[in-house]
């Protein structure tokens, strides 16, 4: 394809997702209609998608417009790339800029610079202080391609000699200790020996830091109540030997999660809603709860988008049933661990100040937040202990 035929294809994604359609569903529906389209070519397609996805406003207010073709023009002029070299109506391209749109759009200002939506500025403000603007502002641009060195297979040094050979090249973070951020050759990865052979998983800084301060004993029983994937339990696994279990209310997410433990090293036990209190009591419950994932908008732009104010008032009723509803499956002595990849307060010291005020014989033992950096996500984590 050419780049005018990638830009084409990225209008009709956006004009997709303009309409109310999922920008992944709406990636995978063009994909399955353009067999002619190699990888280099999605991927170009994709990048195009979530960088106006993370740049909504700005790509609009440049563009002229918030349809996919205007939201295109106003990404190429945020780029320094003159549209009217890409717009050209040659072959697959899309058609030439009409007067308008040469005159059309300008330079994005405030929210539009930032670009937020307007009820989601006081909930920045609020919760970051001085810092709103610059995370705001890093939201604007990809997320780095981090990696966590499964320590059961190798050492730091091991992992990025391996992937140094396949043309992987890595710079170690000061974020946690297992790692790696990927300089170059980042599409290679899931393809790489390294990942098959469990030496590196894909995992943000931020979250690999957190589950480097949680305190594991050898032979502790240890629950992660909403695994998803996995990636926190087996990060846990990484670092001592335990019992292991894994759960979530969506059990399907948790597929992939035997082949992942078998690749690291490790078994992890799944645990449905059901079974949990055969398996009780846990030294170690970790709550990582749904949340708007405000940190994690560089990778998942779509979201600041589709929240609303009241989806982030259920959230933040689920994250504190979540704590209620596991508690009492915490040992005498252990801990509750709550973690969320957001940013507001809302979502988290004003949830555990609610845990602890209804829950009078837990405190609060440590807690921690990591901006968004370099290096990781925006993340929160809360160790709550009996007593």
């Amino acid at each position: 394809m050419t780049p005018g035929a990638r830009v084409a294809a990225a209008i009709s994604v956006l004009d997709a997702v303009r309409a109310g359609e999922a920008a992944e569903k709406a990636l995978t529906g063009w994909a399955r209609g353009a067999r002619y389209a190699g990888s280099k070519d999605r991927a170009a397609v994709r990048d195009h998608v979530f960088d106006v996805l993370r740049r909504w406003r700005s790509c609009a207010a440049l563009g002229g417009g918030d349809d996919g073709r205007h939201l295109m023009i106003g990404a190429m002029r945020s780029e320094g790339i003159d549209p009217h070299t890409v717009f050209t109506g040659d072959g697959h391209a899309p058609t030439a800029l009409t007067e308008p749109e040469r005159a059309g759009g300008h330079v994005p200002v405030g929210l539009d610079a930032l670009d937020l939506p307007d009820w989601l500025w006081p909930h920045f403000e609020t919760s970051l202080g001085a810092s709103a603007e610059g995370a705001a502002e890093m939201l604007r641009h990809r997320a780095p391609v981090m990696l966590r060195v499964n320590l059961r297979r190798g050492t730091v040094a091991d992992a990025q000699a391996q992937l140094a050979s396949e043309g992987i090249d890595t710079t170690t973070a000061d974020i946690a200790k297992s790692a790696l951020q990927a300089i170059s050759g980042e599409r290679k990865i899931a393809g790489s020996v390294a990942y098959a052979e469990g030496l590196v998983e894909l995992q943000d800084g931020s979250s690999q830091a957190a589950m480097e301060a949680l305190q594991i004993t050898k032979g502790a029983r240890v629950l992660d109540y909403c695994a998803g994937g996995g990636g926190k339990v087996l990060a846990l696994a990484a670092r001592a030997d335990a019992a292991w279990y894994a759960h979530d209310i969506a059990p399907q997410r948790m597929n992939d999660l035997p082949a992942r433990a078998k690749r690291a090293g490790v078994e992890v036990t799944r645990l449905e809603t059901g079974a949990i209190a055969r398996a009780e009591p846990f030294d170690l419950v970790l709550c990582d709860a749904p949340c708007s994932g405000s940190g994690t908008w560089r990778r998942s732009p779509e979201a600041k988008w589709r929240l609303t104010p009241e989806r982030l008032e259920d959230l933040t009723q689920i994250q504190y049933e979540i704590l209620a509803r596991t508690a009492p499956r915490v040992s005498d002595g252990g801990c509750l661990a709550y973690a969320t990849c957001s940013v507001f307060k809302q979502e988290n010291e004003a949830v555990v100040a609610r845990f602890l005020q209804e829950h009078p014989s837990w405190r609060l033992g440590q807690q921690r937040t990591w901006p968004i950096s370099g290096a990781g996500d925006g993340f929160c984590l809360a160790q709550l202990v009996r007593g």
